[in-house]
């Protein structure tokens, strides 16, 4: 009885499953436009029977705007919108995840960013400054190892001379 009653469950699981797949496979188009410009501006648009639908515009290589529908397995309606231009892709849905909220941290050192705009000039002579100081410092080390240093001709060939292979 326990294998019949097993076997029954496998049976109705693998039909459910198999209807969810099978689900939407076979669909026909009720509407579909396409309109190409001179200009290379265009409008897309296309309608099925199992509730997907799509639609753009745009100008070709500059800008699109569009949207798509569709229902999910658990049979909620998916929309998606979106604009794509020198900004970049920016979709819009209610089930696209939320970046998390900004930490206060983070936005009071970018207020303070925006407060106190780096200054590229005052930077440079900073630098410039900074170089000076050191360099009477760098000198005074080349000297000092300048005379610390043998000269070339008096170091001596520290490599070992080539050992025989024996085969």
């Amino acid at each position: 009885m326990n294998k019949f009653i097993l076997i029954a469950t496998i049976a109705s699981l693998a039909c459910v499953a198999h209807g969810a797949i099978s689900h939407g496979t076979h669909a026909e188009t009720l509407k579909h436009n396409s309109q190409l410009n001179q200009d290379g501006s265009y409008k897309h648009d296309y309608q099925t029977s199992n509730g997907i639908s799509a639609q753009e515009e745009g100008y070709g290589g500059h800008h699109a705007s569009g949207g798509f529908a569709y229902y999910s397995p658990e049979g909620e309606l998916i929309q998606l919108s979106y604009l794509a231009d020198e900004n970049g892709f920016k979709p819009q849905g209610n089930h696209l995840p939320t970046p998390p909220p900004i930490p206060p941290q983070i936005l009071k050192s970018l207020e303070y960013i925006r407060l106190h705009p780096y200054d590229e000039d005052a930077a440079h002579h900073k630098q410039q400054h900074q170089q000076q100081q050191h360099r009477p410092q760098q000198q005074a080390r080349q000297q000092q190892f300048h005379h610390v240093a043998a000269p070339s001709h008096q170091v001596k060939n520290l490599r070992r001379p080539a050992q025989r292979r024996h085969f």
